[in-house]
């Protein structure tokens, strides 16, 4: 496994020093840091340069440091059936595992690099993961009006005339000429 160095000057990248290789040793985190770019699915996402609130908690187990807690981020995109606004606020649980250098892990697994740690991606997987694919801005969400585009929601009374397929217009014409009679 290829491991990248970290720049501790990173705002996710987490100095570990004092739970190195202490089994038991704990340390807890709470930090607001700015989201990073690209931070969503499709029709919703976390805006860039928000906020993302993290209360981690930090242990040292045998295999290397167990990274415990919750993210929070505001989000924001379009209602899948409407298209108008959605706006939340979530939490996002997050639990992942950080191993020394050299031990045996899995291919996508976390490691520890020059005794720091990178937390954002852990946090993307939390974020991304638990996000709707189809976003609503409410779960009742009537949605459009398949005709004119209308939002339902609005006036869900929305009605339009029925139409007459235009092939038989001609016979239309035919049944208006017999009731005026």
């Amino acid at each position: 496994m290829v491991q990248h160095s970290l720049d501790p000057r990173s705002p996710w990248v987490v100095g570990i020093h004092e739970l190195m290789r202490r089994p038991g040793e704990m340390k807890s985190l709470s930090r607001e840091i700015p989201a990073p770019a690209a931070l969503g699915v499709g029709m919703i996402r976390v805006p860039e340069g928000s906020p993302i609130d993290i209360d981690l908690r930090l242990e040292s187990v045998s295999e290397g440091v167990l990274a415990t807690g919750v993210v929070s981020a505001d989000l924001v995109g379009e209602c899948a059936r409407c298209l108008g606004e959605v706006s939340d606020h979530r939490d996002f649980d997050l639990q992942d595992l950080y191993y020394y250098p050299g031990r045996p892990a899995e291919e996508d697994s976390l490691f520890i690099v020059d005794d720091h740690i990178d937390l954002e991606p852990p946090m993307r997987d939390a974020i991304v993961l638990e996000l709707p694919f189809v976003p609503l801005c409410r779960d009742d969400c009537l949605g459009l009006c398949p005709q004119c585009g209308f939002a339902l929601n609005d006036d869900p009374s929305h009605r339009h005339e029925p139409q007459v397929d235009p092939r038989w217009a001609a016979l239309q014409g035919l049944t208006d000429q017999t009731d005026r009679r």
